[in-house]
């Protein structure tokens, strides 16, 4: 299979993140189903992307080649705005550095939609309020 070949390489990253993420995972006590470890559903979803992956890097082969296109523009800005929300959230909050994200890294795509950032950005903040306030994670929103 040829590595310029978008579906293929997507899979083959799939799987790649499945199985490191997945060891470190298993790594830590899983419990069983009854009583949860805290690797437990972490290798779950590894298990689950994994699978994904292998379903994907097969699909490949019976669909046609997509070209794989590189550009070191949006991988710039995709970059900067990882380093940009670490920054804003280590000096200013979370809140305001998954806003700086959501706005900056949807420079590298084709359409930017103010409208949609807005909702993103709402959507994130609420999956990082109720990971703090439901599940009791130490993140930093305020």
């Amino acid at each position: 299979m040829n590595l310029n070949n978008r579906n293929f390489v997507r899979g083959l990253f799939l799987i790649v993140f499945a199985l490191v993420f997945g060891g470190v995972a298993a790594g830590y006590p899983l419990g069983n189903l009854a009583r949860f470890g805290p690797g437990l559903f972490p290798l779950l979803v590894c298990g689950c992307l994994l699978l994904v992956g292998i379903i994907t890097v097969i699909r490949a082969y019976f669909v046609e080649p997509v070209p794989l296109n590189y550009s070191i523009r949006n991988i710039a800005i995709v970059m900067a705005s990882l380093i940009g929300f670490v920054l804003v959230s280590n000096y200013l909050n979370m809140l305001l550095g998954i806003v700086f994200l959501v706005f900056c890294s949807t420079l590298a795509g084709t359409s930017y939609s103010v409208a949609r950032n807005v909702k993103i950005s709402a959507g994130l903040i609420v999956v990082a309020l109720a990971f703090k306030f439901l599940l009791g994670l130490n993140l930093p929103l305020l």
